[in-house]
């Protein structure tokens, strides 16, 4: 492995049972980078990161974390290494303080307990509160705080923002941008579009446990697609809507309603709907799954079976 990865993967496989949950992952992370893993839920993302800690074990691939190999040491490479799964199991009768002070413990106090301190007030997260007292959105703070109190050299973090407010999700980006000053290679996932557009340097796209593309982030933006819905005082031809470019009629009804699919920027389509009589406009944006169902169609993966 080169000295400058983080992360390397090579050919992971993995199954549960009949269903095929990865299906040959190839993926680098150079050491410092913040990188964004985007993928509809049971696409892999959870899986990749379990086996990448040797949570569980795949059926084939090459592994490498800072330089370990993660099921020969995974101790070394453990240490090293601040984890946000999914859902974070701490003893619900413990306080937030308590649990914080165990986790330190487990790794040998290596948390300077004045960081940890600056953590949890910058997450407004009060430690003396029992954890089963927390909200969701607390509870996430307490696995944010956790990962990051002992400094590591990579943070893996699944899904690190569910629960959170807006703000607080901007203080947590802001976290996890000054651990990346520091050093840190941050390898994050999510299902949140505008989320990796907005934090990471360089993402790579998973879908039904294959990488269909790594990318920056401006090419999301391209991705972005809305479903917009348009009703008229009056009936009028659809027909210079449908040229225009990015958009696709999906429906017409009786002159005065349509529907629209709208890749890219809106500012187009807004600019010819002024010159229309326009009484109501709606939009929606779809899931991340139909996103990349209308961009990469032509690259179904073999097989039906979905990733966890």
């Amino acid at each position: 492995m080169a000295d400058n990865l983080a992360i390397e993967i090579r050919g992971l496989t993995k199954s549960y049972g009949s269903v095929q949950a990865l299906r040959g992952v190839d993926l680098r992370v150079r050491e410092a980078e913040l990188f964004g893993f985007l993928g509809p839920n049971g696409a892999g993302k959870t899986t990749t990161i379990r086996c990448l800690l040797d949570l569980i074990r795949p059926q084939s691939g090459i592994l490498r974390l800072l330089g370990y190999d993660p099921q020969q040491s995974a101790v070394e490479a453990r240490r090293q290494v601040g984890y946000l799964p999914g859902e974070l199991s701490i003893d619900p009768n413990m306080s937030v303080e308590g649990a914080l002070r165990y986790l330190s413990g487990l790794r040998g106090q290596r948390a300077e307990w004045a960081h940890v301190r600056g953590l949890t007030a910058r997450l407004d997260l009060d430690v003396r509160s029992a954890i089963k007292n927390l909200s969701r959105g607390n509870k996430q703070k307490v696995g944010i705080v956790q990962a990051l109190m002992h400094r590591p050299r990579l943070l893996l973090l699944d899904e690190p923002t569910t629960g959170l407010d807006p703000l607080m999700q901007q203080e947590v980006y802001r976290l996890l941008r000054e651990a990346q000053a520091e050093g840190c290679t941050v390898f994050f996932s999510s299902h949140i579009i505008s989320e990796v557009e907005q934090l990471a340097e360089r993402v790579a796209i998973i879908r039904e446990g294959i990488i269909v593309e790594e990318a920056q982030p401006a090419r999301l933006r391209q991705m972005a697609l809305r479903r917009v819905h348009v009703r008229f005082t009056e009936p009028v031809e659809f027909a210079s809507l449908s040229t225009l470019p990015g958009v696709n009629v999906l429906m017409c009804a009786d002159g005065t309603r349509c529907t629209l699919q709208v890749a890219g920027e809106m500012g187009t389509l807004i600019q010819a709907l002024g010159h229309l009589p326009v009484r109501d406009l709606e939009t929606e944006h779809p899931s991340l799954e139909e996103i990349f169902l209308a961009y990469y169609e032509r690259k179904e993966p073999e097989g039906g079976a979905h990733g966890h």
